[in-house]
């Protein structure tokens, strides 16, 4: 007799049972944990700090003109 050489079926059944039951896990984990908002509150807080980061510098590029040319701003 020739020896098969592959995947069983009850091999791929308890495969994708495992897969499933670690995608419940994680999906139930997420969900308990809020993780969604709290991602979108770290997304929200950079966003407004890059915002504050670029009035920064827009104001401080303006202050070096005026300092390298303070009669244009007159």
């Amino acid at each position: 007799m020739k020896a098969e050489k592959g995947i069983t079926l009850v091999a791929l059944v308890i495969t994708i049972i495992v897969l499933l039951i670690l995608a419940m896990v994680s999906i139930s984990i997420i969900s308990q944990h809020d993780i969604i908002n709290y991602a979108n509150n770290a997304v929200t807080g950079y966003n407004e700090a890059q915002t504050e980061e670029n009035k920064a510098l827009d104001n401080a590029v303006k202050a070096m003109k005026n300092y390298e040319n303070p009669k244009a701003s007159e």
